[in-house]
């Protein structure tokens, strides 16, 4: 898999290799910045309920709430947002969809200032319900933390154009896997050195810990990597049909990627937000034991949103009629489907199929840390999988590809002196 990479330590590849080192500078100064923590927070260093999720999925920074707590995630909302906007929801945004570079430039820049409004409202709201001081101190947590994301944006900008892969999603991996050492060290102590089993039960229990996290990983470089592909041919008017191009349609086991997830922790978390604002016993009490996820009823919640968004994203996002209509445009048809609406209703067929094992899979991820942390003895930040495994074998698996296909852009162009 790795062989392509070779090219890279070309004298011809010295450019690429400062990229790659102007992206490990950029991941360094977030990892920098994680460390460095909102004065008065100090505090907040253990369970924050609801939370947890949040900080889980924006790399583990809400807990330390350091002045990158945020991360890029209002920046991810904001894109989300957009993104459905432009499905026939508003006309505005599906011109803009349609208007070529122009109008990308005009959504990057609605999603800026759409990023920057979420993420004054996220500051607002953590600083008061986390923090609890007077108003000053509320006001203070809030800039802070808005800058925070802020400063990340405009990173995470600067690596997309000057270094390697999507820098936003390099800025969320990276919070990710910094949080994966103490993971695994926590395990360790509380398994071995400080658990109640003896020296040979705890290392068992630690190498199958191991061996079952790679095996979660392998699955989701499985779930992240597999798709259907449906045959597609090209008209010929001289040569006939059959004798056309041939071509497919890739139709990933999972579209929808994370997207269901953090809609769906966002939705379950509305309450408890409200709950910590409005500080009355009783309805904190009821949110606490019946919505959020660590509850059995929030958790069924949280697994049902997690699918309904999973099957309606994908839908959205692969709509049938369009890819129909595209290959009708195309002078392209499915091999033993009429075009037109049979086309339409069988990509229909396959995709509900495909979207809903793709849903089951990613509710599976998304449960494996909360039955884990329910069930074990073990820290909450000791987790087998969850959706940020996912994020980071997805930005992984992204980032490597486009380093691969600019080491065979650059060969092809030497070889041939282009």
């Amino acid at each position: 898999m790795f062989a392509n990479l070779k090219g890279l330590f070309n004298p011809s590849n010295k450019d690429l290799r400062k990229r790659i080192l102007f992206t490990l500078m950029c991941l360094a100064i977030f990892a920098l910045g994680t460390n460095i923590i909102i004065p008065g927070a100090k505090s907040i260093t253990n369970n924050i309920g609801f939370l947890e999720l949040l900080s889980l999925v924006s790399g583990g920074n809400l807990k330390t709430f350091s002045i990158f707590s945020l991360g890029v995630m209002p920046y991810i909302s904001a894109s989300i947002i957009t993104q459905l906007l432009q499905m026939d929801i508003i006309p505005y945004f599906k011109e803009l969809k349609e208007s070529g570079a122009t109008g990308r430039q005009k959504i990057n820049k609605i999603n800026r200032y759409l990023g920057m409004f979420l993420a004054f409202v996220q500051a607002y709201v953590f600083s008061l319900t986390l923090l609890k001081g007077d108003a000053m101190t509320t006001i203070k947590s809030t800039v802070y933390l808005t800058a925070g994301t802020a400063f990340l944006i405009w990173l995470g900008d600067e690596m997309t154009k000057k270094g390697i892969g999507n820098g936003m999603s390099l800025i969320i991996m990276a919070g990710i896997v910094n949080n994966l050492p103490s993971t695994f060290i926590t395990a360790f102590q509380n398994l071995i050195i400080n658990g109640s089993y003896n020296m040979t039960s705890g290392i068992i229990l630690f190498v199958l810990f191991i061996i079952v996290y790679l095996a979660i990983i392998l699955g989701v470089v499985y779930m992240q990597i597999a798709e259907r592909r449906i045959p597609i041919q090209y008209s010929n008017r001289t040569s006939g049909a059959y004798a056309g191009e041939k071509s497919y349609i890739p139709i990933k086991l999972n579209t929808a990627s994370v997207v269901p997830v953090i809609f769906a922790s966002a939705i379950i978390g509305i309450p408890s937000v409200i709950a910590n604002i409005l500080n009355k016993e009783a309805f904190t009490n009821f949110v606490n034991n019946y919505i959020v996820y660590t509850s059995y009823t929030g958790f069924i919640l949280y697994m049902l949103l997690i699918f309904v968004f999973g099957y309606f994203y994908t839908l959205l996002e692969l709509n049938p009629d369009e890819m129909a209509e595209n290959l009708d445009t195309n002078r392209s048809y499915i091999p033993g489907i009429v075009p037109g609406e049979a086309t339409s209703k069988y990509l229909k067929y396959v995709i509900t199929r495909i979207s809903t094992f793709g849903t089951l899979g990613l509710m599976v991820i998304a449960a494996l840390p909360i039955i884990f942390t329910k069930f074990s003895n073990l820290p909450s930040n000791v987790t087998l999988g969850g959706t940020g495994l996912l994020i980071v074998v997805g930005v992984a698996l992204e980032t490597y590809k486009q380093l691969e296909s600019q080491l065979q852009s650059r060969s092809y162009r030497r070889r041939w002196k282009i």
